[in-house]
């Protein structure tokens, strides 16, 4: 999900601190393993602005504009894809556990998209969020895999299924 990137550009994999982990999404993006969508796009290229200020230079909305392949964030206006998404929908309004804020922000954010998506494809959700099953002011991710049988990973287990490994360059 987005946050996978932010988290990585904001702490541990930040572009100055681990360059190579951007070249390694890249390099499993070419052999067809890694992929994101739209809507995670989306997200990454909004423009933060500061108060009263033009746009503040971002790393990763640069990153996500012209540093991947066209083809890494896929469109996920499939029909299937959107009619997970609408079931997924209906089975997180029917769940009276979670507050009406969380339903609404579900609604408006990637995260269903991208589940969908995996569905649809038979592919891996990548998230930091964890299995909350008592969750009520967000719908986390997990939460809703399982629920639609969508296996999910956090980074560090993407990296290690890949095989990347990041090595100290030599000065």
């Amino acid at each position: 999900d987005a946050n996978v990137f932010i988290e990585a550009k904001n702490r541990y994999y930040r572009f100055s601190l681990c360059p190579g982990y951007w070249e390694a999404l890249i390099a499993r993006h070419n052999e067809k393993r890694v992929f994101s969508i739209d809507k995670v796009r989306d997200e990454l290229i909004k423009t933060r602005k500061k108060q009263g200020e033009g746009e503040q230079k971002d790393d990763l909305s640069d990153w996500a504009k012209s540093s991947v392949p066209e083809t890494f964030f896929k469109k996920t206006q499939d029909a299937d894809v959107i009619d997970a998404f609408g079931h997924m929908m209906t089975w997180v309004n029917a769940e009276s556990q979670f507050k009406p804020a969380a339903k609404a922000e579900f609604a408006s954010a990637a995260d269903g998209w991208l589940i969908a998506f995996a569905k649809i494809n038979g592919l891996i959700v990548v998230t930091h969020e964890v299995l909350a099953p008592g969750a009520e002011k967000t719908v986390p991710m997990p939460n809703l895999c399982l629920e639609f049988d969508v296996p999910f990973v956090d980074t560090f287990e993407m990296l290690e299924e890949l095989k990347v490994e990041f090595i100290l360059k030599a000065r």
